[in-house]
């Protein structure tokens, strides 16, 4: 109640106008729509839950302005209403709004600070061995030729693929020994290369050949087996394609496997932005949903973009390492005037490690005349501008051989016995950005500053802890970044009430023992409610 009575309704009919034809049988409210969704996420609740909720509970009619009288709706609306916000790409307003509406009673500060890292989420699919994802993804074409053309497939399925393909791989007893795998491997993919020549026969229906589930079986066959000679063979691990490309489920195609560290997963990635200035709540400003293969670093730009869109730009944007490179750092500062701090990588080679050699800090750059002065004093020869493997602009330096070959400290400098020096510097926006941020995370204040960062960890844990953040609901990137907006829309909406209330955030959790310890920060998390 206090939700309706402080913050409103967020959403109004004339903003999901477009979603729905001008003539036809009447719909619900769509603002209303809206907020049953974003309650229907602050509980957890199903779409049959929050339909009967909507039906029969007080505090929902009220949150809503529904006679008690008012008899709801099919629970199928929700399903509906979702499918309309994907179509009409307009799932990001959901959120929009409602930040917009937190804005305007001062509960975001403008150019504040925010702050962002992500965890991953789990696809809502099966994590299959090699064998039971070939088996499945044959069986599953299978399964969609018997409803599409099932006089054509009868006539070319033998006998005995009825009792191989007709139930789910998962359920079957597979072979334990290890020859006995590779035979039954070799027959799954005999058949798949039968089926598919048979299908691309001159004379095969265009309607079977346009399937879908064809086509899956074509790329996984492709990513899975070498070209078929005498005998069928699994692509070994050097020949398979990279996890970015590589079809994991047939009943999830754009979910992707990935590894981070210790943890090994199946599904997507998900980017949580929230600010973090004191004396106001910590509201989610934006949320970016990639595969699970998706680096961090290229999530930055599209993070900046959506909060200049909102006009929700910070002044400071404070990130993990991950999130970090030289180039956009200036690229923030000069696009989108925000300031991106957070930890950045220190030079690893030999020579920094040593701390006896001639590091690239060493080296003075006259980026005018475009040369480049060794510690001895000697000039560079080369200067050649190039790219490096993600499209960044960098500058190969290279020194005369005479005067390395002659260079009495030359081994504190190149390891080659025949070859110069050479170093490679990137542009020189991005080459002085990265050498003020290593010069600056080795000070104190770079430290108080960064210790605000640790926050979002609190915001993740209460995500997935309360709002089952890393569990996916539906199937697909597109549905998968649809329930990541409305989660963060109802995070917001449970933090929002809860400052309201006057609800302190809780401490970030420390042992006894660390607590004794003067010299760490007085360190807070999120608001420890969450929804009943």
């Amino acid at each position: 109640m206090q939700m309706r009575d402080e913050l409103g309704t967020f959403y109004k009919d004339e903003d999901f106008a477009h979603l729905y034809p001008r003539r036809g049988q009447s719909a619900a409210a769509p603002w209303r729509l809206a907020l049953i969704t974003i309650l229907q996420f602050v509980e957890n609740l199903s779409d049959r839950q929050a339909a009967e909720a909507v039906r029969a509970r007080i505090d929902w009619k009220y949150a809503l302005s529904m006679e008690l009288t008012d008899t709801g709706f099919d629970y199928s609306v929700l399903s509906e209403f979702r499918h309309r916000l994907l179509a009409g790409k307009s799932e990001h307003y959901l959120l929009d709004a409602m930040v917009r509406c937190f804005t305007e009673r001062k509960l975001i500060k403008d150019r504040g600070k925010q702050r962002t890292d992500s965890t991953h989420v789990l696809a809502v699919v099966r994590d299959l061995t090699r064998v039971e994802h070939i088996g499945e993804t044959l069986r599953h074409a299978l399964n969609e030729l018997a409803i599409v053309a099932p006089e054509w497939l009868v006539q070319h399925v033998p006998q005995t693929w009825y009792d191989r393909y007709g139930k789910r791989f998962e359920e079957s007893r597979l072979p334990r020994l290890i020859a006995e795998r590779e035979t039954l491997t070799t027959a799954i993919g005999t058949d798949g290369f039968q089926l598919l020549d048979r299908i691309y026969q001159p004379d095969t229906p265009s309607l079977v050949q346009l399937s879908t589930a064809v086509e899956l079986l074509r790329q996984v066959w492709l990513q899975q087996f070498y070209a078929p000679n005498e005998k069928v063979q699994l692509r070994e691990a050097k020949d398979s394609p990279p996890g970015a490309l590589r079809i994991r489920s047939v009943y999830d195609m754009e979910a992707r496997h990935s590894i981070k560290r210790s943890t090994e997963w199946t599904g997507y990635k998900v980017h949580l932005t929230e600010t973090c200035d004191s004396e106001s709540p910590r509201l989610i400003t934006n949320t970016e949903t990639t595969e699970a293969t998706t680096q961090d670093q290229s999530v930055v730009k599209n993070i900046h973009k959506a909060l200049k869109r909102k006009g929700m730009l910070p002044k400071q944007h404070i990130v993990d390492q991950g999130y970090m490179s030289a180039h956009l750092i200036a690229t923030s500062q000069q696009e989108y005037e925000v300031e991106l701090l957070g930890p950045v990588a220190m030079d690893v080679r030999w020579q920094a490690k040593a701390g006896e050699g001639f590091s690239l800090s060493d080296f003075q750059v006259n980026w005018k005349r475009k040369t480049v002065r060794c510690p001895r004093g000697k000039r560079s020869h080369l200067w050649k501008p190039g790219q490096d493997s993600f499209g960044n602009p960098i500058i190969h330096v290279e020194f005369r051989k005479p005067d390395c070959a002659k260079c009495p400290v030359r081994s504190q400098c190149t390891r080659s016995v025949t070859q110069p020096r050479g170093i490679t510097l990137k542009a020189q926006e991005d080459y002085e950005a990265l050498r003020m941020a290593r010069t600056r995370q080795q000070t104190d204040s770079f430290k108080q500053e960064y210790a605000i960062r640790s926050g979002v960890e609190g915001s993740l844990s209460q995500g997935i802890r309360a709002f089952h953040l890393r569990s996916c609901r539906y199937i697909g990137l597109a549905k998968a970044r649809l329930q990541h907006i409305m989660t963060a829309a109802a995070l917001n909406v449970v933090r929002a009430v809860a400052w309201l209330e006057g609800i302190p955030l809780a401490k970030t959790r420390q042992s006894h023992f660390a607590r004794l310890n003067p010299s760490l920060p007085d360190l807070q998390s999120e608001p420890v409610t969450t929804p009943a």
